[in-house]
């Protein structure tokens, strides 16, 4: 039985919206191959791709190269997270290689109808397809209220959901000045318990069909208070617009919802190289409201691990008579 486990682990495929060669990813991934229990993807976009929400490419194709991520087979796509989901799910980027043998010795010992999904149309042969996650992250930067909205992250496991897999999506508490990249490390070990579980229960048939679970990782992660189910809040980064002459002037946002100064580069606009009657404006975070409830964001600042199940489905007072 043991060998079977090794022959036909489960497979996780890692996406997000930090790009590729963000240290997030490459820790989760590292991470999930060393345990030797699940078999893992890489399909994320080449470059950082945050707050585009659940964007996706529509009138141009993407473009597509293999990377080498050690022990995952991986690719670098020139879309958004939610693009790089549902290429990663389809199976053009991934397909299944049929094994009639290794399906009929599995057979002793399994239902077919537990275990994997046959698809005899319009394939001529067996499509096999076995237990699968997608993960989104792991992002640099919080997660919660409001923010799961425009997050790419959050859109990267959403995406997933909308396709009847099972998802979750991680972010770390990254604050400057006391975060260390090492930290992504202690965060993905941190989320292994939750991934464990997560493929326990579907494999039992019991884990929530209707939603997908949102992870947020406190800054202190080596030292966290245990896992907590919260609820979702509405914390958010109040913003503002400034008109400035250059896309540098004010910093640059991070996906951290802070600002990051002397990030010019030879790609962004200047006023002086512009039609007079342009004009440049930028977005910038004049504060930040917080819950005072018990809400993900509150358990997240005391330092717990916290997991919200999030639905698109909203329960809404309809009590409004109308005009």
């Amino acid at each position: 039985m043991e060998q079977k486990a090794d022959a036909y682990r489960p497979t996780i495929m890692v996406t997000n919206d930090d790009g590729i060669d963000a240290p997030g990813l490459q820790d989760l991934v590292r991470v999930l191959v060393s345990t030797g229990r699940y078999e893992v993807q890489v399909c994320a976009p080449d470059s950082e791709k945050s707050v585009v929400s659940h964007s996706i490419t529509w009138r141009t194709a993407v473009s597509v190269q293999q990377v080498n991520i050690n022990g995952a087979t991986a690719f670098a796509v020139s879309g958004t997270p939610a693009d790089c989901t549902s290429l990663g799910i389809s199976g053009s980027l991934f397909p299944s290689k049929p094994d009639l043998v290794a399906l009929s010795l599995l057979l002793l010992y399994e239902n077919v109808n537990d275990f994997i999904t046959l698809s005899l149309y319009p394939r001529v042969y067996l499509h096999i397809v076995w237990y699968r996650s997608v993960i989104s992250g792991i992002n640099k930067g919080r997660n919660c209220g409001y923010h799961i909205v425009t997050s790419g992250t959050v859109a990267g496991a959403r995406e997933a959901f909308f396709n009847g897999i099972p998802a979750l999506s991680l972010s770390y508490d990254w604050v400057g000045g006391t975060s260390k990249v090492d930290d992504y490390t202690l965060a993905a070990e941190a989320c292994l318990p939750i991934v464990n579980a997560m493929f326990a229960e579907i494999k039992n048939k019991t884990y929530p069909q209707k939603c997908f679970l949102n992870v947020n990782l406190p800054t202190n992660v080596a030292s966290h208070k245990g896992y907590k189910l919260t609820k979702q809040g509405k914390s958010i980064a109040k913003m503002g617009w400034n008109q400035v002459t250059s896309a540098a002037q004010g910093g640059k946002m991070l996906s951290t919802m802070t600002m990051e100064t002397n990030s010019l580069t030879s790609s962004e606009m200047d006023a002086s190289t512009m039609p007079k009657e342009h004009r440049l404006f930028k977005r910038e975070i004049r504060r930040t409201v917080a819950d005072e409830d018990d809400t993900e964001y509150r358990s997240l600042q005391e330092g717990y691990v916290c997991c919200h199940f999030y639905s698109l489905v909203a329960k809404i007072d309809l009590k409004w008579a109308g005009p």
